[in-house]
């Protein structure tokens, strides 16, 4: 049989199906009245939220409680950021919320989340654009209230921690409606001061007093700057615009001079650490060299320097040695072929010479006789040429061909037929 019906479980899991997907409700605010209120052991918050004719129940987890900085209470009316799901185990529609906050600052906090986007989406708070924060800086910029806690804090944190370091303030309302345009001008006459870092912020107040610093033009104003810069504003709990732009956030104004100023005492022991290292890493040295010269000083070259003169001159004298016999060889041998010379026939008798080289020309011309082709004309024989061309053979000659017949004493012409 087919299946035509559906269980509990599905209708609530396909309910939930749909109000998951409904972008309005995974992200909103909602304004109400908190009542029935209470936190279980666990940590999970639940309550009602309601106004004049509706109601819904919520929830809120531990971990998103921990960033409150108040304990919501029956009666109070607030503004929630959360979401809207179906709590399938009862069928219950539910309230999740991410923050509460008291309803007097809602607006402000609307406001706050929606320049936060517009910032975050331009690029303001991207990790690329951030400059590091110099580890041993020269001089230090604080805009700030010139008598107020923070600057206490900072100044007093800066001269304990790293006394070498020079800060320099530049007063300016914290809060207020003219504080926004007073920390812009400030920030720039900062740049004007070849500071190494520059430190922005106040101490803690109530959302309405660090508002300065979630302006858009000190946002804009810090991201500018060419100084690298770090936010100090408020408490550890407190976020400010100006946190996500600047390119280091501290939780409070001592924790922001910590971060830009070494602690002094860490520096010499690094330094001592250092010396000690150089110290240990030139007596090995010493130690290497002192080795290698003992080594060195026992060979017997150095013991006794005479030894090695001695041993060269033995070379020496072998090599002269060597070169005198060498040399009277080559006398000797020199003489005998000088004497061989001396008594030769030819020195004693150089007309010898001379008749020898007759006779032997006289042979010369004898054998070229021999040879010559005009002695064999004067025995009767003759040379046939045609076209001066030498015929050794009958077959080169052809019918017709005219002839030249060379004698001894003359040549004639004629015609083959």
């Amino acid at each position: 049989m087919e299946k035509d019906y559906v269980t509990v479980s599905e209708i609530n899991s396909y309910l939930n199906d749909k109000l998951k997907s409904d972008l309005n409700l995974r992200n909103f605010y909602i304004r109400g009245e908190i009542s029935n209120y209470k936190t279980y052991p666990s940590g999970h918050s639940y309550f009602t939220l309601k106004d004049e004719s509706s109601e819904i129940r919520g929830v809120m987890f531990s971990g998103y409680k921990s960033n409150l900085r108040f304990e919501p209470k029956d009666g109070m009316k607030v503004i929630i950021n959360g979401k809207i799901e179906m709590y399938e185990f009862k069928g219950n529609i539910q309230l999740y919320a991410f923050n509460i906050i008291e309803d007097g600052v809602g607006e402000l906090y609307v406001a706050y989340q929606q320049l936060k986007k517009k910032l975050e989406k331009e690029g303001l708070f991207d990790k690329s654009h951030k400059k590091q924060i110099p580890k041993y800086p020269e001089k230090i910029g604080v805009v700030t209230a010139q008598n107020g806690a923070a600057v206490k804090d900072i100044i007093t944190t800066i001269k304990r921690r790293y006394p070498v370091c020079e800060v320099l303030v530049f007063s300016t309302l914290v809060q207020g409606d003219m504080a926004a345009e007073q920390i812009v001008d400030q920030i720039k006459n900062a740049q004007n001061y070849d500071l190494d870092t520059l430190i922005v912020g106040r101490g803690g107040g109530s959302i309405e007093d660090l508002w300065p610093f979630n302006e858009e033009i000190v946002a804009r104003e810090i991201y500018k700057c060419e100084i690298p810069t770090i936010s100090a504003v408020g408490h550890e709990i407190d976020y400010t615009i100006s946190d996500f732009v600047a390119d280091k956030r501290a939780a409070t104004p001592t924790a922001a001079a910590e971060i830009a100023v070494p602690q002094i005492d860490e520096l010499k022991y690094k330094i001592e650490q250092f010396n000690t290292r150089i110290n240990n890493s030139i007596i090995d040295k010493l130690d290497e060299n002192r080795t290698k010269l003992n080594l060195i000083s026992k060979k017997q070259v150095l013991r006794n320097p005479e030894t090695m003169y001695n041993i060269k001159q033995m070379q020496l004298d072998g090599i002269m040695g060597k070169f005198g016999v060498i040399s009277k060889n080559i006398i000797v041998n020199n003489r005998n072929k000088l004497f061989e010379l001396e008594n030769s026939m030819m020195l004693k008798n150089p007309e010898l010479i001379t008749k020898n080289k007759k006779e032997q020309y006289l042979r010369n011309i004898s054998k070229l006789e021999v040879l010559n082709p005009l002695l064999t004309l004067k025995r009767g024989y003759t040379i046939t040429k045609v076209n001066d061309k030498v015929i050794s053979s009958a077959e080169d000659i052809n019918k017709d061909d005219e002839i030249e017949v060379v004698f001894d004493d003359g040549s004639i012409n004629a015609k083959v037929i």
